[in-house]
């Protein structure tokens, strides 16, 4: 008798099964962890653009001897309650940081520097001689919401 070498009918089926099996686990598996990352993403977006103006601001109020020239807050139809139409901060050495309702942004100069900003408000109080800013942020994912005061 010769040898009989080869796969079988039962043994082709057999490991169409387990493949079948496999790769469907697999599939499974990867589908939910890019769901996952997917909402991450989501969670961490308002927070990476907060983190951006937060770190172009802390650059400007840090340097020596700036002054603010003007902060000022615009409502819509001249009514706090209707919310915020746009905000914007003047340096002496120039730079400007403003918030536009209508885009959505935060600009320093021309240059957009956060996106998908709800609202954003800057104001400016006097305590102890010192000049003292407050930025109000809120998002639209996630219901981010953040103020900071710095120290000039």
């Amino acid at each position: 008798m010769k040898s009989q070498k080869g796969i079988t009918l039962t043994s082709l089926t057999v490991y169409i099964i387990v493949m079948t099996i496999v790769i469907g686990t697999v599939s499974s598996i990867s589908s939910y962890f890019y769901t996952d990352i997917k909402k991450s993403t989501n969670t961490l977006e308002p927070l990476v653009q907060y983190t951006k103006l937060n770190s172009f601001f802390t650059e400007e109020i840090n340097k020596s001897n700036i002054k603010v020239l003007e902060c000022k807050t615009n409502y819509i139809d001249n009514d706090q309650t209707k919310g915020i139409k746009n905000s914007y901060i003047v340096f002496d050495n120039g730079v400007q940081y403003t918030f536009l309702a209508e885009n959505k942004g935060i600009y320093r100069n021309q240059v957009k520097i956060a996106y998908q900003i709800e609202s954003c408000s800057f104001t400016q109080s006097m305590e102890n001689s010192k000049t003292k800013i407050t930025i109000n942020v809120q998002a639209e994912k996630n219901n981010f919401n953040k103020t900071q005061s710095y120290t000039i």
